[in-house]
Parts: structure tokens; C-alpha cells; sequence
């Protein structure tokens, strides 16, 4: 499964990404509004790794590797995946990003979510999508409005008792806004 944008290629997780996707887990910025906000090791991202590569065997869905267009760099991920961490929101599927802090502000995340948007509700057939983010991450929060998610509920994740805000968007009103793909194309020129 590839989907490609004006900037990025979303694509399969290949095992020359670890070091990369590490690299960026390792990082403190990068991680301070994921979970308890601790840095990962290279042994516990090898296992997310692992983990990614399982969900799409399991859904026909998942996270998505992006890599630049124009140099193959790669550029941290996006896609798809149940939020079992917040047992209130289920059955949902979330929709989230993570990307490296040197291609932050760039737009990139809000490019590649818009194509996983698209690709959840016209090829996954998803009926809605929330996306979960720390009351404190105004980021990911832009995002959220960016691609024309309304809140939802502000909550408490279980485990940590940190407060989140739970956006969502359903499908009729992807579609009522238009569903405009993330690279201005039709959508019959997209994709592989």
C-alpha cells in the first residue's frame, strides 16, 4: 500500500527505518506530549516497529511510513489504529502523526493526515476517525481543526490521569466539507 502526496510518500514500513524512527523516538521534544512523555530505546521502537508492521496484517489498516518525495528522507509516520489506551472512546479508530522535529511547522503532518483521511473513508470504509491529543499539545490540536475534526470531550487517560482532548470527524462530514484529498488531485488520480 503506497499513497503519495505533493511532499511525501506514505508507504510500508521497511526495516532500514528503524534507525530513523528511533532516532526521532529518542528525541524529548519529539516524545513530550506522547504518553507519560518518556524517550523510547532503539529495543522498544524495534518493537513498535514490529508492532506497526502486525496491525496491517490484523485491520488492513495502520500506520503509515512517510518518507519526502524529493530527497527519500524519511519523515516519521501517520495512519491508522484502534486507541485502546482510552477504552470510553471505543470501538473508534484514531488517526495520529509523528514526525521528526527538524520537518515540524512545515505542514507535513496535516498533508499526510488528509491522505490517510481519505484513505480511511473511501477505501477502509471507516464511518468516523477521532484523533487523541494532550490538552497541552496546541500542535496537534492545529492539526485536528486543520483537516475539520470538532472536539469532541476533554477526558483522562486511565492509566497516566493525564487530560486529552478527543477530536473527531464521521464520515458524512468529511464528505459535507468536501473530502479534499491532501494533494488537490482527484481522488481517482491518487494512490496505488
Amino acid at each position: 500500500m503506497e499513497l503519495r502526496t505533493e511532499r511525501l510518500v506514505l508507504r510500508g514500513w521497511r526495516d532500514e527505518d528503524l534507525d530513523p524512527l528511533a532516532a526521532m523516538d529518542a528525541d524529548p521534544e519529539v516524545m513530550r506530549y506522547i504518553a507519560d512523555g518518556s524517550v523510547r530505546s532503539r529495543e522498544q521502537t524495534a518493537a513498535t516497529l514490529e508492532r506497526m508492521r502486525q496491525g496491517w496484517e490484523e485491520a488492513g489498516y495502520g500506520l503509515f511510513a512517510l518518507q519526502l518525495r524529493e530527497t527519500g528522507e524519511f519523515a516519521g509516520w501517520t495512519g491508522l489504529a484502534v486507541p485502546r489506551f482510552l477504552p470510553e472512546v471505543l470501538p473508534a479508530v484514531e488517526i495520529g502523526w509523528r514526525l521528526p522535529r527538524a520537518l515540524w511547522g512545515r505542514g507535513l503532518a496535516t498533508e499526510a493526515a488528509r491522505a490517510v483521511l481519505e484513505f480511511g473513508f473511501a477505501r477502509v470504509g471507516l464511518e468516523g476517525v477521532v484523533s487523541i491529543c494532550r490538552v497541552e499539545n496546541r500542535a496537534s490540536a492545529r492539526v485536528m481543526e486543520k483537516l475539520g475534526m470538532r472536539l469532541d470531550r476533554e477526558t483522562e487517560l486511565p492509566v497516566l490521569g493525564l487530560r486529552v482532548r478527543v477530536c473527531a470527524l464521521s464520515r458524512a462530514e468529511y464528505e459535507a466539507n468536501g473530502g479534499v484529498p491532501a494533494s488537490g488531485e482527484p481522488r481517482s488520480a491518487r494512490g496505488a
